[in-house]
């Protein structure tokens, strides 16, 4: 397992602990979804996430701007592929709690027909996607009780709500740093790519400490201190080896803020994570054959 990035003094940030299906959704335990909602400014969250926010926040303050910078790019993201590539099929792995512009409101106010999968592990989350992640016809959304480390599930489930003979955009939203290395998250997103249509793609943002190693690794203890299932922060090569040499669409492997931005360099917050798109292409021609 690779270390995650040094902090001062040669110090380590803590490792994320495998999470636990066991352990407490209860009021008394920090919830990493409620956790988020709390950054994003919302009212599903108990004291024990506003006291796991707080620390974190105390160590790197913008992490509050971090998670709206993710939501703001998740709906660039969605824009981009529904309206300039003609995707009509979402899967989002990690739903979290429900947040405006969420990828169903998104999507189908450019393409009412348009199907999203929502996929959570977390029964709460399920709880909140079933009753307000909802839409009309001609668009659909679907609900997956699933673990992101088991790819196979998410897969069957899926089928229930999308064609996946079709294009679909697989979305991995601030989710993959949450397994470590012994998980093999590159191997995960490999996993579900290869199930996909060609025409296919796949998003990710996800945490890194390359922007302020020491903040950073000390709000991550804090987080790990605090929260059930831990993180762990990635480096852009390592990021970019989570999409297992697809090819990126411009302009890559980019700050989050960075990606497609649609506000002026000068109004974009600092966020400690990276963001970038790849598109599954056509298989290759067979051995011995002509390109």
């Amino acid at each position: 397992m690779n270390p995650a990035p040094p902090g001062p003094a040669g110090h380590t940030a803590s490792q994320p602990r495998p999470a636990d299906a066991s352990a407490s959704f209860g009021p008394d335990t920090a919830n990493p979804a409620r956790v988020y909602c709390y950054w994003l400014g919302g009212k599903d969250h108990y004291a024990a996430d506003r006291r796991a926010g707080d620390a974190v926040r105390r160590h790197r303050p913008q992490v509050v701007a971090g998670a709206r910078a993710n939501r703001a790019f998740l709906a660039r993201a969605v824009r981009y592929l529904a309206a300039e590539c003609g995707i009509r099929q979402f899967l989002d792995i990690g739903t979290g709690l429900p947040a405006p512009a969420s990828i169903h409101e998104v999507a189908q106010q450019i393409a009412p027909d348009s199907a999203i999968a929502y996929a959570d592990n977390d029964p709460l989350v399920l709880a909140y996607a079933r009753a307000l992640l909802t839409s009309q016809p001609p668009g659909r959304c679907g609900y997956i009780d699933a673990d992101v480390r088991d790819p196979a599930a998410i897969l069957t489930q899926a089928a229930r709500t999308l064609d996946l003979t079709r294009p679909v955009a697989m979305l991995l939203l601030a989710i993959l740093h949450f397994l470590p290395d012994t998980d093999d998250p590159a191997g995960i997103v490999a996993h579900l790519a290869a199930a996909l249509a060609s025409g296919s793609f796949v998003v990710i943002s996800h945490l890194t400490s390359d922007l302020a190693p020491a903040q950073v690794t000390a709000g991550v203890d804090a987080y790990n201190a605090a929260v059930p299932t831990g993180i762990m922060p990635r480096s852009h090569a390592q990021v970019t080896g989570l999409f297992s040499g697809l090819p990126l669409v411009a302009p890559g492997v980019v700050p989050v803020t960075e990606w497609r931005p649609d506000t002026p360099a000068p109004a974009r917050p600092l966020a400690d994570l990276y963001a970038g798109m790849a598109r599954i292409p056509p298989p290759g021609p067979p051995a011995g054959g002509r390109a």
